[in-house]
């Protein structure tokens, strides 16, 4: 199975997950400062900050571009509950 590296930048963690991991769920795991409501991609509480590697994750659903647009994500922001990393290098922060 492909691996890709994510690297929290807040509390400056690195480590190294399944392709197909969502964002948050390897928050939960090593204790970076991602909050979240929902967990189901509509109340936009996990907004999260791709610093780099945007290409490495699957793109945004209908559903999380929605909500995107209505909370007026700025560029490069992701929804920690819904993105998937697929491969490579990411490194993300809380907004």
């Amino acid at each position: 199975m492909p691996k890709a590296q994510v690297t929290f930048a807040d509390v400056g963690v690195t480590v190294t997950v399944p392709a197909g991991t969502r964002l948050i769920e390897i928050s939960e795991k090593i204790g970076a400062g991602i909050v979240y409501g929902c967990r189901e991609g509509e109340c936009c509480t996990c907004l999260t900050k791709v610093v780099s590697g945007e290409e490495h994750l699957a793109p945004p659903s209908v559903l999380e571009d929605q909500v995107l647009k209505d909370n007026l994500a700025p560029r490069h922001h992701r929804l920690a509950c819904q993105a998937q990393v697929l491969g490579g290098t990411v490194v993300v922060r809380p907004a």
